[in-house]
This record gives structure tokens, sequence and C-alpha cells, in this order.
């Protein structure tokens, strides 16, 4: 178990918590869920000691081990993978190398001998000799194939240091985990792997997640940060959603009733107070009304953008036609013989590991890049605009948000713009900021403002999730759900997936499934993993 207790943390003037105390129990899975901003990953740190608290303690049980998902990708570039994931557990990986060191010593003498007996027995006791097979099975389940297991750390990519890292955090069976976006940068195979192996953990799981998915299936209780406190709700996330509004609107009811007695109480107050035969009844009511106390609601942290994308005529018959296209990057034959025709109406989720692909393909239908061979042909019709999954370039200049969303705008009013920028979330002065000191969420923001005064018919995004907390993941998921023309988006998110899409293009390591059929269907059709199978040991393109 582990538990903090009165904890509160104050920057200057400004106060993150105060006076938080709550308990994480064995053998229990929490969502650690609030705005971005609000406190997830610094409360995090409090709990694995990374940082101090202003006030409060946290307590640990005994013997109990802490394990935390480490976000600095460089750390252990001089280390193997295997070797990364085994130092999760910090004492057997000790253990292993003081007895390594001794076995490796030409002049072993019989002092030797009797320490590398004490050592062998604690190594046996911590399961050692199971070690590397089992961090080898953590890796494969993330994807991380056999291959790579002697690498060193720094010939790895950072979107598969990532996956080393988790298997690191999980290795070993600890008492504790601590996880902040595990979810990031793993397609969707490896989150289901890790949606398995979480629901199957026995011992105490702290997750800060934005995967909505994620949290309904791992989760067993979720811990809402939000006015400076942290409430806990047993159940999923889609059950915190539920009895979160019923609280809202209950302390809102309650206080209506309690205004509507006040006004009673202070009517007969205010016209029998003078009136020597009420004066009794007056004074009696005067203390009841003294009584009531309203229920405190709060300001919530939590801020839903506006986002709402309209078209600014609808898409005709012929929308895109995609032949034979091909693309080598860096050697690497990223886009191998792809065709595809979009249709109207079409909501099309690219799927599949190699993101590189998808984000290749999206450069090329925006003319950014030029294919090696093949042809891309928009309809007549067509305004598409894009969501890339890089946007450095696009706030690298020297303006506040203002001028910069004006570039984009038909109306170059500063009024509209505000207007706008407003419903974004940039209120007052924060419209003055300059863009290029904006956040990765409040960059996000700025390009979805951006398309929507595009006013495009066909929408291409490219992982438009990261970096957006869970109410402006809300707002763009019913915003796409709304939206009545074409579009063509990659994501890891299911939820996400699921939702907005109703034909399903997947990225193989053979080639490419191509099924007009929503997300859960495609995962629970045998066909399709039957198709897989084939197009993986050298079969082509299957159009089901």
């Amino acid at each position: 178990m582990i538990s903090a207790n009165g904890i509160s943390l104050t920057f200057g003037k400004r106060s993150l918590f105060k006076d938080v105390s709550i308990k994480f129990t064995h053998g229990n899975c929490y969502g650690l869920i609030g705005a971005n901003g609000s406190g997830k990953s610094t409360f995090l740190k409090i709990l694995s000691n990374e940082i101090d608290s202003t006030k409060g303690e946290v307590s640990i049980s005994v013997n109990e081990r802490i394990a935390i998902l480490k976000q600095d990708h460089y750390a252990y570039n001089e280390y193997s993978v295997l070797h990364t994931v085994i130092m999760g557990h910090k004492r057997l990986y000790d253990l292993m190398i003081e007895k390594d060191k001794l076995y490796d010593k030409e002049n072993f003498s019989e002092a030797d001998g009797i320490k590398v007996s004490e050592l062998e027995g604690e190594f046996a006791e911590l399961n050692g000799w199971e070690a590397e097979s089992e961090a080898a099975i953590l890796l494969e389940g993330l994807g991380i194939e056999e291959g790579f297991h002697e690498k060193l750390m720094e010939d790895m990519e950072d979107s598969l240091k990532v996956r080393i890292l988790l298997a690191q955090a999980i290795f070993g069976n600890p008492d504790i985990l601590l996880l902040d976006e595990p979810t990031n940068n793993l397609d969707i195979e490896s989150i289901n792997w890790l949606e398995h192996f979480l629901y199957n953990f026995e011992n105490t799981v702290i997750v800060v997640s934005h995967d909505r998915h994620f949290l309904n299936k791992v989760c067993t209780h979720i811990a809402d940060i939000d006015y400076g406190k942290i409430k806990l709700y047993i159940g999923n996330y889609a059950f915190w959603q539920q009895a979160s509004q019923i609280a809202i609107r209950q302390r809102q009811d309650s206080n209506k009733k309690k205004e509507e007695k006040k006004k009673e109480l202070q009517d007969f107050i205010q016209r029998f107070s003078a009136n020597a035969s009420k004066a009794k009844q007056a004074t009696s009511r005067k203390k009841l009304l003294e009584k009531i106390e309203f229920d405190d609601i709060g300001i919530t942290s939590r801020k839903f953008p506006y986002i709402d994308f309209k078209a600014e005529r609808e898409c005709g018959k012929i929308i895109l036609n995609v032949e034979n296209l091909n693309k080598t990057v860096d050697g690497e034959h990223l886009i191998k013989d792809f065709s595809m025709t979009v249709n109207p109406n079409d909501k099309i989720a690219f799927i599949g590991p190699n993101d590189m692909a998808k984000t290749t393909l999206f450069q090329i239908l925006m003319g950014e890049l030029e294919p090696d061979s093949g042809t891309v042909n928009w309809g007549v019709t067509i305004s598409s605009t894009y969501f890339p999954r890089e946007n450095g370039k696009y706030f690298d200049i020297d303006l506040n948000l203002i001028d910069w969303l004006r570039q984009f705008s038909n109306d170059k009013d500063e009024r509209f713009i505000r207007g706008f920028l407003g419903r974004m979330l940039f209120s007052g002065d924060e419209s003055l900021k300059k863009v290029n000191v904006l956040s990765g969420g409040e960059k996000v923001r700025c390009m979805l403002s951006k398309m929507m005064l595009n006013n495009g018919n066909a929408l291409i995004l490219d992982e438009p999730l990261a970096h957006l907390d869970l109410e402006a993941i809300t707002s763009l998921n019913n915003a796409l759900i709304k939206y009545k023309e074409v579009i063509l988006f990659s994501s890891h998110d299911h939820q996400f997936v699921e939702t907005v899409a109703n034909r399903i293009i997947e990225f193989t390591s053979g080639g490419i499934i191509d099924r007009v059929m929503n997300f859960e269907a495609y995962l629970s059709d045998e066909n399709v993993n039957k198709y897989r199978d084939q197009i993986n040991t050298g079969h082509k393109r299957l159009v089901i």
C-alpha cells in the first residue's frame, strides 16, 4: 500500500495541492486524471520521492518495491536493451553485476567463493535465473523482437526506447507501479498487450493516461485531481464520468433548493419583522437563515475547447484516387504499390505500428513530399486541410497568437480572432502570447483552430490527440463524429478510432489491409487475422 497524508504543494503564490490525503491499496489499478496543468505527473513524482511536497508525507508499506516509468530516453544509452529492462529491479541487477565481477576475477579466493554463495542465494530468492527470459517476454510483448535485445540503447529509435523503459518499469513484479502516459508511442497491438498485462497484475498500479478506452479497461478506481484536491471514485473512467456529473447536479439541485428556502425566509422576515405578533416567528426564521450553508461546487480546472469543423461546400462524387504509390525514405521502403479510392462520407483510420509510413503517406497526399512513383489525384471539388504530426515549423516565428491566427482567417478583425481564440481556451492576455513559447497542447489547439478556419471538406489528421487533455480529446472526438464530409486520420487511441472511423486501412509488415467497417468489428473479425497472416508471408495487398 502507498498513501499520501496531508500533501500540499505550492509554487510561489500558486497552490497545486492542498491537504491531499489518499490511500492506494493492494490489488487495485488507479487512473489519475485531471486537466493539463492540474498536477498529475507532479503527484506521481511526489509519490515516488522524485520531488518533495511543501507539506505532508508519503508512506509505503514495509519491504514493498516501487517501480516507475522513466522519462529520460538517454539515461541508459551505454547499456544493452536486455540489461536496461532488468535494471528495473535494482537489487536484482546489482546482485547480477556483483557476482559476475567476482566470477571474472583471475585470483578467485575462498572469501570470494563464500561471498558468491551468499549472492547466489539471494539472487535465486529474487528469481534471478528467470530474469533474462522474463525481460525477453516483456520486450517481445511490446513489439521489441529478439534481435534487438543485445543491442545498446543508444542504437535504438526513441519510439522503441519508450517501450523498453515501459518493460523496465513492469519487470520483476513490483509491489507498486507508477506509470505516466504508458501508451504514448505504442501501437494498438502493444496497447492491447499492456491492457491485458495490467488487468492481470495483482499489485498496486497508479497510471496517468489520456486514453479513455485504456482507462476503462484497466482501472478499478479513478483518482480525480480538481479544485486542488484528489477525490477517489470506485470504478473505471466511464463510471467516473457518470458519477462525477451526478454529484455536480446533486450539489447544484441542493443549492437551488437552499436558495429557494433562503428567499422564502427573507420574504417572511421582511414582511413581519416589524409586526409585534409575528416578531418571535421572524426571529426564529433569522436563525434558520443563518444556518443555511451552500454546497461548495468550486471552480473546476476542466475546460472544453469549442471545436467545430464546417465544410464550405459538400464533397462531390470524386474525392481522391491513389494509384501504385511508392516511397523510400532513408533506405526504407515505407510505401509499396499503395492504391486506394476514397469515397464520399469515408472516415478512414490508418492504423499499424509503422507511424512513419502513415506520416509519409499524408505528406504525399498534401503535396509536401513527392512519391518515387505513382499518382495522387484529388477531385476538383475537394478542399483538404491538414493536421501534421510535427508542427514545429508553423510556430518558428515571432508573432503573437492573434497575428498568427489572423494569417489563416478571411475575417481579419481582431474581435473575431480574439473570440475564436477564446473558444479555444486562449482568453484575455493569453491571446498576446508569442507562438514560439507555446506548450505542446497549446500548439495543437492552434493547429485545430487553423483547420477550422480553412473550412475544408476533407480533413487529414496525423495523430491529433498528442498533448491534449481528456477534455480537449472529448471535444475533438465529438467534432469529428459530427463532421459530415471526408476524414483521413491516424491514431492509436481505441475509442477515438472506434467512434470516428467507418473504414480501416492497416499498414502491416507485409502489406495493406483495407476494410469498410468500424474498429471493433475489424478487431473481432477472424478473416482479418487470416488475411494479415497471408500478406505477412508474401501475399500482396488485399482489399476485403
